[in-house]
């Protein structure tokens, strides 16, 4: 490649997004833009956004596939509201995204795409990389298709090919423009099309022509470069949400020293989750590809009635068909975690796109009085330890967990930290090895642990504790079957205190000034745009405190007298406020629901509008 002369200019931070139609590669440029970035250590946080079909219409609004990525010299918390840098691969991805362009903003087009036919597809009746419309933006026309087929000339690959690899040209000038590296991007390549020596150098030629391209072309007079930002000591990579979750559940595996079986059954956007655990057999894990929903969470139950750590994984129309299974393994009382990758609905709604609106499903969407506990992480590394909590949750208390993930964390991406695996939680678990009557001969499946209140796991098979199993009612103690009044009423009440009375941490409050009277109180993916907004506020000098929750059932038992300290309390959700019903209903709290259900996760600047209304109205 050539080396590079050209001026270069710093900047603390960018926004980036590659956008296209499905087959472009949008997704594998903009990941592997994000890969080359982490490996420079700068800090980042990604959003992907494609249809749910596998291939859209090509050249249609509809069929835009997007990835942003936001990477910094300093602590950022979102993708970013807003691109500074816009790669369009026809006119459809830039009629989709040009309205979330600030003024000023880069507009790299492929021209090469924006003939007459392609217009017309999305309504345009002139090109508007020429007829003036673009004036408030730096437009870079480069022929990115034409370009890239005439770069592979020479190799003899099939024009089809040659056009496919426009999207490596593209990731290649970027590589130039940011000064990212380059070898890993390479070494990728050949991984990836091991099988087809042709395309390896069809791809790696292509990246090479992007870079050499930006170096030696007028079009592009500056170089940028984004230092590294500030980290915590300790070695970190990038991650996506559903890649820490798996391998949190690898370590919730490793820490109780239990076989692990996942049943699922595939389904956007939790699919990732299978994929990766399947990968990791020597951890003793067991996953099962099932037929249907039912069937991947009966055989997680079974699994776990059989000893191990049984995990099912879904979205929200897989809770609905389980819940059933789930309700079955409340009356078990076994341990089971239900991961629920939320998604927009309701039915298949749009399965690309995020929202948390499951959450009143994972409280209450079952049949009877059947509590779980419910847990959500934050951001794509967090997920890790929200799997290790929903694990070590439980194992010790005998009881289904819901984890709500939802799709923005679980596609989005960020450094994380590794940890030290002894300083994780111990899981390890206690099974029933012997009988536990006053008679020294019987054995009591529902002689509860006085702390816990959990009953005791035996493995079937084990001498002398034979026992009764079925969604009937139990009699306390002996697990016989039992209608008697007082017997359920006693079994309902103690499901319930064993869910309410599992300790959780205190909820924290950031209140730099320790004066704020309003409280914003987000849960699950709300945590980066809250921040990020509560952040700029306070730049401005208004004050403002911020909390977050994980566990949502149980709720932290200081979370009434936190929330009655404030004046108000705003609640950003990606529903129609159900948290903040939850609240209210439970609690008589006045809270304020901010909602969102577009799709979309909230970007900093809309939550910093809306919560500086609150702060001036108090």
């Amino acid at each position: 490649m050539v080396t590079s002369h050209k001026r270069v200019e710093q900047l603390e931070r960018v926004v980036i997004r590659f956008a296209g139609d499905s087959g472009d590669g949008v997704q594998l440029t903009g990941a592997r833009f994000t890969a080359e970035t982490a490996q420079l250590g700068n800090d980042i946080s990604t959003l992907p956004n494609f249809p749910a079909e596998i291939r859209a219409p090509a050249g249609t609004l509809p069929g835009v596939s997007s990835f942003q990525v936001h990477f910094a010299d300093h602590d950022i918390l979102t993708p970013g509201d807003a691109p500074n840098v816009l790669v369009a691969m026809n006119p459809a991805a830039l009629k989709a995204n040009l309205s979330e362009l600030p003024a000023g903003a880069d507009i790299i087009v492929n021209t090469d795409e924006f003939t007459r036919r392609n217009l017309a597809k999305v309504g345009y009746s002139a090109d508007p990389v020429e007829d003036g419309s673009l004036a408030g933006y730096v437009v870079h026309p480069v022929a990115l298709t034409s370009m890239t087929v005439d770069a592979l000339a020479d190799l003899g690959v099939a024009k089809k090919d040659a056009e496919r690899s426009k999207n490596m040209f593209a990731l290649g000038l970027l590589c130039w423009m940011y000064s990212r590296p380059y070898e890993s991007t390479l070494r990728f390549l050949e991984r990836r099309f091991v099988k087809r020596p042709d395309l390896v150098t069809a791809n790696k030629t292509a990246f090479r022509a992007g870079w050499n391209y930006g170096e030696t072309t007028e079009v592009f007079s500056v170089r940028y470069e984004v230092k590294p930002a500030t980290m915590r000591s300790g070695r970190h990579r990038n991650i996506t949400g559903n890649q820490a979750l798996a391998l949190g559940l690898v370590a919730a595996t490793v820490r109780s020293k239990l076989p692990l079986f996942l049943g699922a059954y595939p389904i956007t956007p939790a699919s990732d989750i299978l994929h990766e655990l399947s990968r990791h057999k020597r951890f003793g894990i067991i996953t099962m590809q099932a037929e249907d929903e039912i069937a991947a969470v009966g055989a997680a139950l079974g699994a776990s009635y059989g000893g191990a750590l049984g995990v099912t994984t879904t979205s929200g129309p897989g809770v609905a068909l389980k819940s059933e299974t789930i309700s079955l393994a409340v009356a078990l009382e076994l341990p089971l975690v239900i991961v629920d990758v939320q998604r927009a609905g309701p039915s298949t709604g749009m399965p690309t796109k995020t929202e948390q609106a499951d959450l009143n499903m994972a409280l209450y969407g079952r049949h009877g009085e059947a509590p779980v506990a419910v847990i959500a992480p934050k951001s794509p590394s967090d997920c890790f330890f929200a799997a290790l909590e929903a694990a070590r949750i439980a194992l010790t208390y005998r009881t289904p967990v819901i984890l709500l993930s939802d799709n923005y964390v679980a596609n989005g991406s960020e450094p994380w930290l590794l940890p030290d695996v002894e300083s994780l939680p111990d899981l390890r678990v206690e099974f029933a090895t012997e009988p536990n009557g006053d008679d020294g001969t019987t054995f009591l499946p529902y002689l509860r642990d006085p702390e816990t209140l959990a009953r005791p796991w035996a493995i079937p098979g084990t001498a002398g504790l034979e026992h009764r199993i079925g969604g009937l009612e139990k009699a306390d103690k002996t697990g016989d079957i039992s209608y008697d009044p007082a017997n359920h009423d006693f079994m309902v009440r103690t499901r319930a205190a064993r869910i309410e009375t599992i300790p959780v941490p205190d909820i924290e409050v950031e209140d730099p000034d320790g004066d704020a009277r309003v409280l914003v109180l987000g849960w699950g993916s709300t945590y980066g745009p809250i921040g990020a907004a509560c952040r700029a506020l306070r730049r401005r000098g208004l004050s403002i405190a911020q909390a977050h929750l994980r566990h949502l059932a149980p709720l932290p038992a200081n979370l009434v007298e936190v929330l009655s300290t404030y004046d108000k309390v705003v609640v950003p959700e990606m529903n129609l406020g159900q948290l903040a019903g939850v609240l209210r209903a439970r609690h008589l709290v006045d809270a304020l629901p901010h909602t969102k259900v577009s799709g979309l996760p909230f970007t900093s600047g809309e939550l910093e509008a809306a919560l500086e209304k609150v702060i001036v109205d108090v």
